[in-house]
């Protein structure tokens, strides 16, 4: 029995690619699918409004702003998947938020920024105010300031 290069296993380690070149070549022509994609989210956001974002897309085009080079989705999810929701992301104390895989010490500190001004935004629209009218945003607005607080707290609202 002779050996052809049809019979030799060799010729499974061979260098030569198994593919055709048009398919090679086709796969290189092709963009990745995440090419475009903060322009895309971008988009979105100014054409529906936050309300056509889930949470992790809108934390996600916050952190593109905090980490400028990198694929900010999977920082996005683990924060939501830590924390629960975004109200709490940004309630949650610096080293917490550090905690999470790309997230350092800069961007956790955008991210309290980012709760000061939604808190000052907050205790805005509950000033001068009835409180018990606007029951909802007093629970908002007490959640957003106390979430993941380390020590138990006390207020008087009135």
């Amino acid at each position: 029995m002779g050996n052809t290069n049809d019979d030799d296993e060799r010729s499974f380690f061979s260098e030569a690619p198994m593919r055709p070149a048009a398919k090679a070549k086709a796969t290189l022509d092709e963009k990745p699918h995440y090419l475009g994609h903060r322009d895309r989210l971008r988009e979105r956001f100014a054409l529906a409004g936050p309300d056509a974002l889930p949470d992790y897309e809108l934390l996600e085009l916050l952190l593109f702003r905090l980490i400028p080079r990198a694929d900010t989705k999977p920082a996005a999810k683990a924060l939501l998947a830590r924390f629960g929701t975004l109200a709490e992301v940004l309630g949650a104390p610096v080293g917490l938020l550090q905690e999470i895989k790309g997230i350092g010490p800069a961007v956790a500190l955008d991210l309290k920024i980012v709760a000061a001004t939604a808190q000052r935004m907050a205790r805005g629209e509950v000033q001068g105010r009835e409180v018990l009218s606007s029951w909802t945003q007093l629970l908002a607005y007490c959640r957003s300031v106390m979430a993941f607080e380390a020590r138990e707290q006390f207020r008087i609202l009135f």
